[in-house]
């Protein structure tokens, strides 16, 4: 399987994962040019896309998502919840209800030779989810805009061999900064965002001999930098209650702008 973040960020988020057979998005909340840009650069074509999946509806996630499946015929998956925001919102225009497929979440479907489970999320959304993917013995996993994990979201991102984990912001630097009370309040809530230090004490939950590569990512461009999420990520698990240390794992930022290098397991 090849992993790679096209842009993840709090102005953005578009994953791609790809097999010999399948090539999928997770999100497209960038511009259909900026996907377009970003699947050249491995060798991808739009074209070959067999779907988008959506998270939830908000606008980071789903900007690009309108234009990019009426150029191209890309069939949508989704909860029910999350499909009758889409349809209420129609982001960029009108999308052919044809496209759209139903998930439930906790219950696994297949793109060619891509198996997909979909589990829930806490997020202030309609009725948000994360995905895992597993391909020839080998499994990876999209999990961003988690308000806060529990037993279930750990037992969803157990034995992985990579993994994209939201790092949304450093708790000081929302609470200092210049966002609004309410806006401070949802975000630290349990339907909001997972901070650094959160990020980190789950992954020293999730980690494994298995696990060969981490992306951090979801990151806020006001209450977050890149340095400061990696280096308390990599100290919650070092310090943690775990056999690890940050040093035994790739471990990088999915940045707004750039794409990652892919990551292939």
């Amino acid at each position: 399987m090849d992993f790679y973040s096209i842009a993840s960020g709090s102005s953005g988020n578009c994953i791609f994962v790809g097999t010999e057979r399948a090539s999928v998005l997770i999100d497209a909340g960038i511009s259909g040019k900026r996907v377009e840009a970003g699947l050249r650069e491995i060798d991808r074509a739009p074209r070959e896309l067999d779907a988008i999946l959506i998270t939830h509806e908000h606008s980071d996630h789903i900007k690009g998502l309108g234009v990019l499946s009426r150029k191209y015929g890309i069939p949508i998956y989704s909860s029910a919840g999350t499909i009758r925001a889409l349809k209420a919102q129609q982001p960029s225009g009108p999308i052919d209800e044809g496209l759209f497929c139903e998930i439930t979440p906790d219950r696994n479907f297949t793109i060619r030779d891509l198996e997909i489970h979909p589990f829930r999320v806490s997020h202030d959304a309609a009725e948000p989810v994360a995905y895992r993917f597993f391909c020839g013995g080998k499994s990876v996993a999209v999990a961003t805009d988690l308000g806060c994990y529990d037993d279930y979201i750990v037992e969803n991102l157990k034995d992985l061999d990579a993994v994209l984990i939201e790092s949304n912001h450093d708790r000081n630097m929302l609470q200092v900064g210049t966002y609004p009370y309410y806006l401070k309040q949802r975000i630290l809530s349990s339907r909001g965002h997972l901070s650094n230090e959160h990020a980190g004490r789950l992954l020293g939950e999730i980690l494994s001999d298995r696990m060969q590569a981490v992306m951090l990512g979801h990151l806020s461009k006001e209450n977050n930098y890149e340095a400061l999420a990696l280096a308390t990520v990599s100290a919650e698990i070092t310090m943690g209650d775990n056999p690890y240390k940050a040093g035994d794992f790739r471990i990088e930022i999915a940045k707004r702008d750039v794409p990652t290098q892919p990551v292939t397991v």
